[in-house]
């Protein structure tokens, strides 16, 4: 009789988690997050199309805190899918197929991304695009 203390699949608790696995479910959430974040600018283009006060209202709302936030996640999410998406688009060449390139492209996008948000928002606040 078969064993039935080990589990019938491989989990989450078995794997090693690894860069690889974590790049390919932030391109996923990314992918979500972009989804989701276009209400914003769907709301901007709407407030933009509906006047002065409506933009101010939406500048306002986005000036606050929780506003910049979610401007520099959903930055980041479209800069990461942007990378990620690069490096998926260079393996569907046939390049970067072995292990120590595949570690480096996953760890390249992933500082690429930040190093891109970082740039952006620097320019975005010296500017006081911001505001």
């Amino acid at each position: 009789m078969a064993d039935t203390r080990r589990p019938l699949s491989p989990h989450l608790q078995i794997y090693k988690w690894q860069v690889q696995m974590v790049t390919s479910i932030l391109h996923r959430a990314t992918g979500i997050a972009l989804a989701v974040g276009s209400l914003l600018v769907v709301w901007a283009l709407l407030a933009l199309a509906s006047g002065e006060a409506a933009f101010d209202q939406f500048k306002i709302c986005m000036g606050s805190p929780l506003g910049i936030i979610l401007l520099v996640g959903w930055s980041w999410a479209l800069f990461y899918h942007l990378c990620n998406g690069i490096r998926h688009l260079l393996q569907d060449s046939g390049m970067g197929f072995a292990i120590p390139q595949f570690v480096r492209s996953s760890w390249l996008s992933v500082i690429v991304s930040l190093v891109l948000v970082v740039v952006v928002w620097a320019y975005v606040m010296t500017t006081g695009g911001a505001a």
